[in-house]
């Protein structure tokens, strides 16, 4: 009898030992070294002016290379070399470029596309919040008092990411939502390639 006790105890105390979100968070980081998704992306004004919507598609390649590709309403492209970032405004015809370190140091993109979870917990401090909308999610509050944001939050259904808040210093909220995730892929050096087409104004390092 007390052996069936101490068994039936044991089962009851396992669902306490899942693993949490910032589990999610490592394992991610850990099993993901090339990743493509689609985004939906809601920013939300501080001062209560009507929400602005976009989507687009995405691609990582840890560490440091990614392809950040808003479709609609307007198009713009973010490009991540592993040495520089490019970000395009084809509307503009105008290209920015940073040092990646500089750009990325402390900034979501950072959360993404760094090094690992040690990486990540120099720039960021790191707790599990409450489920919500069916999600594990994560919250980063950056170290550096430069970095734009205040707060990034990140949601898991298992171990896939669904979803990203960004919450930056004027108060501004953007909420990502991902689909059509795919993990693993075979990708060519070329993704992470920006050239700036002819005629467009360069501006940055």
């Amino acid at each position: 009898m007390r052996r069936w006790l101490i068994a039936s105890l044991l089962l009851v105390a396992a669902p306490l030992a899942q693993a949490d979100a910032l589990d999610r968070l490592r394992s991610f980081l850990e099993t993901t070294k090339t990743l493509r998704a689609e985004f939906t992306q809601t920013v939300i004004p501080k001062n209560g002016r009507k929400p602005q919507f976009s989507s687009g598609a995405m691609v990582l390649s840890r560490p440091h290379k990614f392809r950040w590709q808003i479709e609609k309403p307007y198009p713009q492209l973010i490009v991540g070399d592993g040495e520089k970032v490019w970000l395009y405004d084809p509307e503009l015809k105008q290209v920015t470029v940073k040092k990646q370190g500089t750009a990325l140091a402390g900034s979501p993109a950072a959360l993404l596309a760094g090094e690992g979870m040690a990486a990540l917990e120099q720039h960021f401090g790191l707790r599990n919040l409450e489920n919500k909308d069916g999600l594990e999610w994560v919250e980063a509050v950056p170290k550096s008092t430069d970095s734009g944001f205040e707060r990034v939050r990140l949601g898991f259904a298992g171990n896939e990411l669904r979803a990203m808040e960004l919450v930056d210093s004027f108060g501004q909220t953007t909420s990502l939502v991902f689909s059509r995730v795919e993990r693993g892929l075979k990708l060519e050096a070329a993704t992470f390639r920006f050239t700036p087409p002819a005629g467009a104004d360069v501006l940055g390092d």
